[in-house]
């Protein structure tokens, strides 16, 4: 066993461990940024890659914080279209972790100023355990898609309609027209989807919309 300072040092003293993997890399992070500097993300990135093969299983299990932004959600859809296995966890990860074929394990802490330190082992117990919480954690946790598509909001036909009539750049009155709404009833409608989809403007909301796949 030893630890590290920062992923510069962990990739000089364990950057082979990465190269080694042969049947299961399994990572566990609270978000995408505990692997997040040039040199782990790379390593991580290939041993995805690697999955895509079909000889070698990868997991990545992340919670919830991770989806909050667009860019890593799209990231993730594009490591799972990888072969990767993602899932996403409501219950609080007790390490971030990455495995590596039950013998190595790499046990990330707290993040400073001067980079996180990294507890390296291959100590069978100390894997066998982590490995056991983590398999505990993945067994109840959600596929990616599964949980995205339970986070999409359900709207119903009105709210569909008054999204088809922003999408169509009509004024509100003609808007309200269109729906046989009253103005009033029509621009509270508006507020409520613009609610719901959680979105700062109107254009918002239809771009949320359609990242969403919430049809029109």
């Amino acid at each position: 066993m030893f630890s590290v300072r920062g992923d510069a040092e962990l990739m000089a003293r364990a950057g082979h461990l990465f190269a080694s993997v042969r049947t299961e890399f399994a990572c566990a992070a609270r978000d995408l940024r505990t692997w997040s500097q040039p040199q782990a993300r790379a390593a991580v990135g290939r041993q995805v890659q690697a999955a895509g093969t079909g000889s070698l299983s990868t997991r990545k299990l992340l919670s919830p914080v991770a989806l909050a932004d667009e860019e890593d959600r799209a990231h993730l859809r594009r490591v799972r279209g990888l072969g990767a296995q993602v899932r996403i966890s409501a219950s609080r990860l007790p390490h971030e972790t990455i495995l590596i074929d039950r013998r190595v394990m790499i046990l990330a802490g707290e993040h400073t100023p001067a980079g996180r330190e990294y507890t390296v082992t291959t100590s069978p117990l100390l894997v066998e355990g982590v490995r056991s919480l983590f398999e505990a954690v993945w067994d109840t946790a959600a596929d990616l898609e599964d949980y995205l598509r339970d986070e999409v909001p359900q709207l119903d036909e009105d709210g569909r309609s008054v999204l088809r009539a922003l999408s169509a750049g009509l004024t509100d009155a003609a808007a309200a027209k269109r729906l046989g709404l009253s103005l009033r009833t029509y621009r509270r409608r508006v507020a409520e989807l613009m609610d719901a989809l959680e979105a700062g403007s109107r254009f918002q909301a239809g771009l949320r919309a359609g990242e969403l796949g919430i049809p029109r």
